[in-house]
């Protein structure tokens, strides 16, 4: 009965909005019977033309595509605060909704265009926005959207065409956010800093199971954000966000991930902490709580349409109903991010897992049998339409399985200049040194270097062991240094830490840091060794333990060489050092 109440109701609210809106403010979505959505050009100019047509609506672009096309941004805004600076001193909620990030998941484009026409035009939304200022990025992955056929995604209901989930360059940019390899993301990651959020939104259509949830959501709230604004996530926002789009007719959970997939819902549903390579693990590196909005597939592009658009209300009511509340809220995680993690040495979370820990939560699915595939000689699922509401498992406990400790600054050499682009994207503070300097430092060299078998987002991934060493050095001018008592503390220490999955350093950056430049030869080396051997007691009782307890390198003379070569002064003082040190 709840599902057709939904439904009822959700066509209610469709056609509310439509029968109060002009011809020429209907979308393409609205005029296809809600089947298609529109192309990149077409799409820019129905946004470009609510600009056009209101006073409190501004275009401005912020980036250029491989392709070269621009990338657009709408900021909206009753005290027409179109720049960053008189955005903040109205001391007004910042809401960023970024769409298209996966440009074949577009619905948010078609609900960002309804809803701003409803605050904009029709006047029907328009209290939305007396206490926030939006801003709208229409579709972020331009190139990608443009990739336009109707079989680009498989499993999703709709619309009849759509953009592909890449951009030209093949590169997922909801992979990007900390690396940064994309024209396309060093445009959004300087909007980002600029303008600094105080909530973030970022919609996409789901892949996974079928359910009856119209939609689904995830919203950081363990120990990879300050405390307080998980807090306020689980305690204020998130009730208030499924009470309100299930008042507006959509059924909406937690993003369902199943603990065992060959055994679906009855296994359990899983909660996890998102990495900061994706957009709302990014936010919570940033001090700031993100929505992640995941329509359902398997759902027509108009119910996802519409459930999109009312998330995006009950976000924006939230924020305008609580305005000093968020930006407060913000305000006391940059500062408390600095002072537990940069002053105080609080170890900050670089990896987090779901615990055994076990709750439970009533899960609306399908009916579902797993029946023997004459195709794929393994079982298939096949869902009915018949309604089951389960009590499932639900682990919702997320523990960090390793964490880093802050030092006062860390030192780049200038020659690696690439990595300190990327940090000035992201808002961090960068100082140079103007003359030498001496240090106390803390330095990593890495041992057991294994290289992904196969590029990841364009990259070869490495993981490696290390050990650490204390040395006094001295930095010369033009050094950079950066100071971790700043608002940027947590990008910097996920960046910067070697431990840290999303650094710099394991995203491949410094791979050139584990190659030999210099060989010996062997007629050559044995003469060096034997000095060695004669000169050195120490080096001769480890090299003939090593003999009787190691049979491959008893029987390999190249490694027996090259042990004497990596202990003498010939060996390369640089090969496998992390170029970044830690000032203590």
């Amino acid at each position: 009965m709840k599902l057709f109440f939904s439904a009822a109701f959700s066509i209610f609210f469709i056609f509310s909005s439509m029968a109060q809106t002009p011809e020429e403010w209907l979308t393409k979505f609205e005029k296809t019977s809600y089947l298609e959505t529109a192309r990149y050009e077409e799409s820019i100019a129905y946004f470009q033309k609510l600009a056009d047509a209101s006073e409190y609506a501004r275009m401005f672009t912020f980036g250029t595509s491989p392709q070269g096309r621009k990338l657009w941004c709408i900021v909206v805004s009753k005290d027409k605060a179109f720049n960053s600076v008189n955005a903040k001193k109205i001391r007004k909620p910042i809401i960023l909704i970024e769409n298209g990030i996966h440009s074949g998941e577009i619905e948010g484009k078609d609900a960002s265009m309804i809803l701003l026409r409803d605050i904009l035009i029709t006047k029907e939304k328009e209290n939305l926005i007396d206490s926030v200022t939006l801003l709208i990025v229409p579709i972020f992955s331009v190139d990608g959207h443009e990739r336009f056929r109707a079989y680009n995604r498989i499993n999703q209901n709709g619309p009849v065409e759509m953009g592909w989930r890449t951009t030209a360059q093949n590169l997922n940019l909801n992979r990007d956010w900390v690396k940064a390899d994309a024209p396309e993301m060093q445009a959004m990651l300087k909007l980002f800093s600029t303008w600094l959020p105080d909530f973030f939104i970022d919609t996409h259509t789901t892949d996974g199971a079928d359910y009856q949830y119209n939609i689904t959501y995830a919203l950081e709230k363990y120990s990879n954000i300050y405390k307080e604004t998980g807090e306020w996530v689980k305690e204020k926002f998130t009730p208030f966000l499924v009470r309100r789009v299930e008042e507006q007719g959509f059924l909406i959970a937690p993003y369902v991930a199943f603990r065992d997939w060959g055994k679906g819902f009855e296994s359990g549903i899983v909660d996890w902490a998102a990495s900061p390579r994706l957009s709302e693990g990014y936010a919570a590196i940033q001090n700031r709580p993100a929505l992640l909005i995941e329509t359902h597939m398997m759902k027509p592009y108009k119910n996802r349409v519409f459930s999109t658009m009312a998330a995006l209300v009950a976000s924006i009511e939230y924020a305008g109903d609580n305005p000093s509340e968020l930006i407060e809220l913000n305000e006391r995680a940059d500062l408390n991010s600095v002072k537990q993690i940069s002053v105080e040495k609080e170890y900050m979370p670089v990896e987090l897992a779901p615990t055994e820990k076990v709750d439970t939560m009533l899960f609306k699915g399908f009916k579902f049998e797993n029946q023997p595939s004459n195709i794929s000689g393994a079982t298939k699922i096949v869902y009915s339409d018949e309604n089951i509401d389960l009590t499932v498992p639900f682990y919702n406990d997320v523990h960090s399985s390793d964490s880093v400790s802050a030092p006062e600054a860390y030192l780049i050499p200038q020659e690696w200049n690439l990595i300190v682009d990327r940090l000035l994207l992201h808002g961090v503070v960068v100082d140079t040194l103007k003359e030498e300097r001496e240090f106390n430092v803390t330095k990593f060299k890495f041992s057991d270097v294994k290289f992904a078998q196969k590029p990841y987002e364009g990259r070869h991934r490495v993981n490696f062991k290390f050990e650490t060493f204390k040395e006094k050095v001295k930095a010369p001018a033009g050094t950079f240094f950066i100071p971790t008592n700043q608002r940027t503390v947590r990008v910097i220490l996920h960046s910067l830490e070697p431990k840290s999955d999303d650094s710099f350093l394991k995203w491949g950056f410094f791979n050139s840091i584990f190659e030999q430049k210099e060989y010996f030869e062997s007629y050559v080396m044995e003469k060096v060794a034997e000095e060695m051997l004669a000169n050195n007691p120490e080096i001769k009782k480890e090299f003939e333990q090593k003999l009787a307890e190691d049979k491959s390198f008893r029987e390999s003379p190249d490694a027996r060489l090259n042990f004497f070569y990596e202990r003498s002064p010939y060996m390369d003082e640089k090969l496998n050092v992390y170029p970044v040190m830690k000032v203590e």
